[in-house]
């Protein structure tokens, strides 16, 4: 003879729905092979799953009904083609049902607070069903907690599932050249993770690709995220995967927003001064002490020893800046436009600082400083 399950729920043939989960609420927590240490509890919590499994279907009930469990199965009781074609077999996993029905694997993971009833994963306890010599967590009250500030556990006691928190976020810094920054780009990053199975209590370690978007402009400091890609286990919520984004140093500028500066190195001998009075004077004193090599300039408006410093760009051209006059240590020129995007604004952009850097020679030669003496300026 088939399996009754409506015996084995303990409730009548003719329950409705609410019943039916009443009674599995019921029936999978007395049972449960956490809680329930007989040797036959693991069998019995299966028998339960499997019933609920075919009474909380309203289509595997109704052939249940009409042919018994043997019927449900194999698909008896059909004759000439047709009549019941209906074949049934359990998944085989009372666990998952579990986890299913209570949204959780373990509830028996859980803790006290005050409250008027004892509430189960959004269930009040009358709502169980349950007498005392039934109770799952009736055991609780012989280890001490039935009288925890002398509150009577009936009435002041609250049971809840652990609700899943989400792991803290996994940061990774991301470096990135200011090429990349100025252009736009994106990077694909591999990375490995744990993720639950169908029955929601295995994990499978799977690999995936992450396309990280870096958009024109975008700061230092700029996060980028992907929600909830971290280990998942039966009891958390993936953690989010952030990547910040950190500017690798280069070669030739510093960022400053969306400003880049640039240093240029010049000798003392590439120090222009216009072509006045003093600019004749420095022109022999040059001449006469051999510091600067730089050529006659051949329009007399021109500086003297001034130079041209070839400044190049982030997209890879090359600006030539006259140097006409003196350059002093610290001083700074500025190319409009010559710098990064602006992040809200790509097609605008910052500006290309120039910051000039003087080398003085190391040692004058005597005749060469007794001439500087005489004809630099004091001041």
């Amino acid at each position: 003879m088939g399996k009754d399950y409506y015996k084995i729920l303990g409730i009548q043939s003719g329950a409705n729905e609410d019943e039916i989960k009443k009674a599995y609420r019921k029936m999978a927590l007395k049972y449960h092979p956490d809680k329930n240490k007989d040797p036959n509890a693991e069998e019995k919590f299966k028998e339960i799953a499997e019933a609920y499994d075919v009474l909380s279907d309203p289509k595997k009930r109704a052939v249940y009904d009409q042919y018994g469990e043997e019927g449900l199965k194999t698909g008896g009781g059909s004759s000439g083609g047709s009549g019941n074609a209906f074949h049934y077999t359990f998944h085989g996993d009372p666990h998952a049902t579990f986890a299913s029905f209570f949204g959780g694997s373990n509830p028996f993971d859980i803790f006290f607070a005050s409250s008027r009833s004892r509430v189960f994963n959004g269930f009040d306890q009358e709502d169980m069903d349950i007498d005392d010599d039934d109770d799952p967590f009736s055991a609780f009250g012989r280890f001490g907690f039935n009288g925890i500030n002398g509150v009577h556990r009936r009435h002041q006691e609250s049971l809840h599932t652990r609700r899943k928190v989400q792991d803290p976020p996994i940061i990774h810094e991301l470096k990135v050249s200011l090429e990349e920054i100025y252009h736009g780009s994106t990077k694909r990053m591999k990375i490995t993770r744990r993720r639950l199975n169908a029955d929601g209590r295995t994990m499978r370690t799977e690999d995936k690709i992450l396309n990280i978007v870096i958009k024109r402009g975008w700061k230092e400091g700029t996060k980028i995220t992907f929600p909830k890609e971290g280990d998942a286990t039966p009891d958390n919520i993936p953690a989010d995967i952030v990547f910040i984004l950190k500017d690798k140093p280069h070669s030739h500028f510093k960022r400053d927003g969306t400003n880049m500066v640039y240093t240029a190195n010049i000798s003392l001998k590439e120090v222009g001064v216009s072509g006045n009075a003093l600019g004749e004077k420095w022109r022999w004193v040059v001449a006469r002490t051999g510091l600067s090599p730089c050529p006659v300039p051949k329009r007399k408006d021109q500086a003297l020893c001034g130079c041209t410093v070839n400044i190049p760009t982030i997209d890879g051209r090359v600006i030539p800046l006259p140097c006409n006059d003196i350059i002093k240590p610290g001083t700074v020129k500025r190319l409009r436009g010559e710098g990064l995007p602006f992040p809200k604004a790509p097609n605008q952009r910052g500006d290309l600082i120039v910051e000039f850097k003087i080398r003085f020679p190391d040692r004058i030669a005597p005749q060469t400083r007794q001439i500087l003496k005489q004809h630099l300026p004091c001041s």
